[in-house]
């Protein structure tokens, strides 16, 4: 897993992601959240690689 910032332009995919929530509402941003996250997932492959960025989630303080 990576840990290091590996965004080619963090900034503008940020903006991306919060332009493709707009006008959603709860159920509808949470169903976009959960198809990137597949989408994403699909593009890592590495099931050792998910299992390490879902616990790295979880440690995260809310």
């Amino acid at each position: 897993m990576k840990t290091q910032l590996n965004f080619q332009d963090a900034d503008a995919f940020y903006e991306q992601l919060l332009d493709a929530h707009q006008d959603l509402d709860t159920d509808a941003s949470a169903m976009l959240n959960a198809r990137l996250i597949l989408i994403l997932a699909n593009q890592v492959g590495d099931a050792k690689v998910l299992k390490e960025c879902v616990e790295a989630a979880k440690a995260l303080p809310s």
